[in-house]
């Protein structure tokens, strides 16, 4: 066992809870500031040394509470709601002079910057996907069903068109077919996205064709925050969607649960690959 410490930012989702229990089984001490409405205590009941919630905008107090324990390295991870900005805000006073400053409320500008509040305290942030190397996979079709001719070339389309959206800071995700955007991800999140995109299409559609969602991370994309996160939550929602192929970029694209994922693609006929 060691003495190393890891700080945990954590929002919902079941990413961070496994890098904290990846990090306890290693011998890390790992200190958990969980976003309010978002992370759940008791999912680090036995995993995390110390565990304490914080509203959006609380700054101070969380690097206060990162200090007090010793803690200079920290990792970021899960999902916060968009949403939150509305209705879950509660700025101590470094955090309304952070606010107060910023120039837009965009999510990679707001990540960037809150970075190098914790920097001037002593507090590095580091890879947020740390002990999970593996649940990024290589270039390569992972479901039994492959794409066809038509799929391949809505996937390319898809995959530009992600990329474009991701560079706006609009979102990671886009859903396409016949060359043409369905729906992209905004603050309703990728499942909503998915399951909007399924209605729009049912509705509009005159013939059946290839539906593609997408999947990206940002050009130069930071590895300290908001990577692409896909797992078994993503295929129910493009089962009930009706949709047929998710396509994610390879090697930057954290697979949850990847066997399990890999089951459900199986199990609803749908092609799951790495671009």
């Amino acid at each position: 066992m060691t003495t190393n410490k890891i700080g945990l930012i954590a929002g919902e989702g079941k990413m961070p809870v496994y890098i904290a229990q990846k990090a306890h089984a290693k011998g890390f001490e790992v200190y958990v500031a969980g976003a309010k409405g978002n992370a759940k205590e008791e999912d680090y009941k036995d995993c995390a040394r110390v565990f304490q919630a914080f509203r959006l905008g609380q700054l101070g107090a969380g690097i206060r509470f990162f200090r007090e324990h010793g803690v200079t390295r920290v990792v970021m991870a899960g999902r916060v709601q968009h949403t939150s900005i509305f209705s879950n805000l509660m700025p101590d006073l470094r955090g309304a002079k952070f606010l107060a400053s910023l120039k837009n409320m965009q999510t990679k500008n707001i990540l960037s910057r809150v970075m190098d509040e914790f920097k001037k305290d002593g507090i590095e942030f580091t890879n947020s996907a740390l002990f999970l190397e593996d649940f990024m996979p290589q270039p390569g079709v992972l479901s039994a069903r492959k794409p066809t001719e038509e799929e391949n070339r809505v996937i390319a389309f898809g995959y530009k068109t992600a990329k474009q959206i991701a560079e706006m800071d609009i979102g990671l995700t886009c859903v396409v077919s016949q060359n043409a955007v369905i729906a992209v991800e905004g603050m309703e999140g990728t499942d909503r996205c998915i399951l909007r995109a399924g209605e729009l299409y049912r509705e509009s559609a005159e013939k059946k064709s290839a539906v593609a969602v997408v999947k990206v991370a940002r050009p130069n994309q930071d590895a300290r925050y908001d990577l692409p996160v896909i797992g078994k939550g993503t295929l129910e929602s493009l089962h009930k969607a009706g949709i047929g192929v998710l396509a994610f970029e390879a090697g930057k694209t954290l697979v949850l649960d990847l066997e399990e994922v890999i089951e459900l693609a199986d199990k609803y006929n749908i092609c799951l690959a790495a671009v």
